[in-house]
């Protein structure tokens, strides 16, 4: 017997045994990219043998056969020729192979672009910022796409790369309404807060317009559940607040010029009281990033709108 009759004889029997203890009522099963499943429930009830396949020529024949997808990057060689006195197998280059090498190497290095060395840099320190602050990839490629129009436009020219990173995730988040404070994201990169504000600048002069992306400054609203969570608060009592902030809206408080992070801490502060969940004015002002003196402040001036 043949080796691929034998592996035939062991695909049919362990399919029959398959069928013999059914997943479901009706099982269909087939085997896709490798794997047998029951087309009916989903059920994988075993992987499928490979063996030496005839080659594929038809395009219909490679997707069928595909098991894994290649990733490539978007930008910059796919390989790099170091300069090191060893082969991939450790054994040791001559003169003439390693004045090959660097010579090669050079040419390497002049063919890559300035914008592709900045990509290469770029591009996984943006990967750590994501990861750090748990930012969706939505927001991550919309980040990318503004950095790649800040580079086009040789915007990093004499500026901090990191500078620019941070402000273009920031300009990402605020474009898609995400919780995210500039502290929270000046902390991860390890960049000053005013650098990046500068680089945000930029961006939502230059950038945002022509990429039709619009800015949407973070408001007291979508703070007063995220502070609301990070206390332990219940959904009850961040209603309570967020009724608080509307009323004292209507009733003539200003919010031009104050910091929404306050507004938000003051109306937590105010309803926790209010329902017996109470938290201390330290805690609070922890956990907005304000100090207890303006919590006070917006207290007062919320007590009288109301």
């Amino acid at each position: 017997m043949s080796s691929r009759e034998y592996r035939n004889r062991l695909r049919d029997e362990n399919a029959s045994e398959r069928v013999e203890g059914a997943c479901c009522q009706e099982p269909c099963i087939e085997c896709r990219d490798g794997n047998t499943v029951c087309i009916n429930c989903g059920t994988v009830t075993g992987r499928d043998i490979v063996g030496n396949e005839r080659r594929a020529y038809t395009a219909e024949e490679v997707s069928k056969r595909r098991r894994t997808e290649p990733r490539w990057r978007g930008f910059g060689p796919r390989t790099i020729l170091p300069n090191e006195k060893v082969d991939s197998k450790g054994n040791r280059i001559g003169a003439k192979e390693k004045t090959l090498f660097n010579r090669l190497s050079k040419i390497q290095q002049s063919l890559v672009s300035s914008i592709e060395r900045n990509f290469w840099e770029a591009k996984p320190k943006l990967k750590m910022l994501v990861s750090k602050l748990n930012i969706p990839e939505y927001i991550e490629e919309t980040a990318w796409k503004i950095y790649v129009e800040v580079a086009k436009r040789q915007l990093t020219m004499g500026r901090s790369i990191d500078g620019f990173i941070g402000a273009s995730l920031y300009a990402a988040i605020r474009v898609h309404e995400f919780p995210r404070l500039l502290e929270e994201v000046s902390d991860a990169s390890m960049t000053s807060r005013h650098t990046i504000i500068r680089s945000l600048g930029l961006i939502v002069k230059e950038i945002l317009p022509d990429l039709k992306l619009r800015y949407r400054p973070i408001t007291a609203e979508q703070l007063v559940f995220r502070f609301g969570n990070d206390l332990g608060l219940t959904m009850e009592t961040q209603k309570e607040a967020l009724d608080l902030l509307k009323t004292s809206t209507k009733g003539g408080l200003r919010r031009v010029g104050k910091d929404p992070k306050g507004l938000a801490g003051s109306v937590l502060y105010m309803a926790a009281k209010s329902t017996n969940q109470r938290k201390t004015q330290a805690e609070i002002s922890d956990i907005a990033g304000i100090t207890e003196v303006t919590l006070r402040s917006r207290i007062k001036e919320i007590n009288k709108n109301l």
